[in-house]
């Protein structure tokens, strides 16, 4: 069964300009049977228009979250009905910094239209969003250790279904940057996150995107996948984080067989914030 539980659509400020419908409709045509639109909602910015490129703002760059956040639960709500009778169409959100504002995250994880909510770390408190970070003037030792430890606090905090890209920093540490890093030495911190998720019932996400990217392997690799499995993870979904109708569903085939590997033998959606399974 292929689902692609990580996509993006208009609605989200850094993708391209493509609709629910079309997203839809190039699910279908790929087979893929359950898809969730999880467009982003960075909680830390989420009542004003402001700069999301702190250090160098253009007018691309202003956007509000919550105005993004109504404009994608609505359309997608719309779409369900249109597609009901040919793909599972989730109403998901990607939820970053949870922590940082505990009324607008309400807001978000209780609205009713919402099926599923990815929970992200996208930056620092302070901090620009890693995108945006000059790698060659950090510590990166000091920002791996920060950004395991903010990890840690999101899932004490509990407000999201699945924990989005684990290891989402190498993405431009390793791939855009070349600094190669050893995250084994946060084997501890990274075990810490995958425990409370556990408890409190929670999944995590395996993230194709770096596939296709510089990077080279998914969030997380394979073996952070194990390790999580090792230690009685349960819920696994899967997605493309496709900003672009071109990359749904890329990749998904892949991290399938990684996870198959790593002694998983199901994988997941989310209707209504409770994990559907199926067989790999």
């Amino acid at each position: 069964m292929l689902t692609d539980c990580h996509t993006h659509t208009h609605n989200s400020f850094d993708a391209e300009n493509d609709t629910v419908s079309e997203r839809c409709e190039r699910a279908i045509e790929l087979g893929i049977k359950a898809m969730a639109v999880t467009d982003h909602c960075e909680i830390n910015r989420f009542y004003e228009h402001e700069y999301y490129n702190v250090d160098a703002p253009t007018e691309e760059d202003v956007f509000g979250y919550k105005d993004s956040f109504e404009s994608s639960a609505a359309e997608v709500t719309a779409a369900k009905e249109l597609y009901k009778d040919k793909l599972t169409l989730i109403c998901g959100v990607e939820l970053g910094q949870a922590c940082s504002d505990e009324e607008a995250c309400d807001k978000v994880v209780n609205d009713k239209r919402l099926d599923f909510v990815i929970g992200s770390m996208h930056e620092l408190p302070g901090r620009a969003d890693f995108y945006f970070l000059d790698y060659r003037k950090e510590d990166v030792d000091k920002l791996f250790r920060e950004y395991f430890d903010e990890l840690l606090k999101l899932c004490v905090k509990n407000k999201f279904d699945v924990l989005g890209h684990l290891t989402y920093p190498l993405r431009y540490i390793e791939g855009d940057y070349g600094i190669k890093t050893d995250i084994s030495v946060y084997r501890d911190n990274i075990a810490a996150v995958f425990e409370t998720l556990i408890k409190n019932g929670k999944g995590i996400e395996i993230n194709s995107s770096g596939l296709r990217q510089k990077y080279g392997k998914p969030f997380p690799s394979y073996e952070y996948l194990k390790l999580y499995h090792d230690m009685g993870g349960k819920i696994l979904t899967f997605g493309s984080d496709s900003h672009s109708t071109a990359d749904i569903g890329k990749g998904i085939n892949e991290v399938m067989e990684l996870a198959a590997n790593a002694g998983f033998d199901k994988g997941a959606y989310y209707i209504k914030h409770e994990p559907v399974f199926f067989k790999l």
